[in-house]
């Protein structure tokens, strides 16, 4: 997946102060883990964000989100979000909430 250099850059500083992250190249692009859990992603003009199958209706509901579908079939749990609605306070609200279902995972 082609990725958004300056996304990038904005991911990376949003994640900088918190433990457990780690910085992989995956799919042609770079994804986040927290404590070896995938987190987060970035491809161009949006961000991804694993936020688990019991969040993804609230998820779903905030503006500039939507389901992922790979090779035709939606990956139940992540979701793109627009990057207009990643500015300001919302890049780390996203976070959050992905933070929020990926931290109950156990350590990989």
């Amino acid at each position: 997946m082609p990725y958004d250099p300056h996304l990038a850059d904005r991911m990376r500083a949003a994640l900088a102060h918190r433990r457990g992250i780690g910085e992989r190249a995956m799919f042609g692009g770079f994804c986040w883990m927290l404590n070896g859990n995938m987190l987060c992603g970035v491809e161009v003009g949006r961000f991804m964000f694993r936020i688990g199958k019991e969040l993804e209706a609230k998820a779903l509901a905030k503006p500039g989100a939507v389901p992922i579908v790979f090779n035709g079939r939606r990956m139940g749990g992540f979701v793109w979000v627009d990057e207009r609605a990643c500015r300001g306070r919302g890049l780390a609200s996203w976070i959050e909430l992905a933070s929020r279902f990926v931290g109950t995972l156990p350590p990989k």
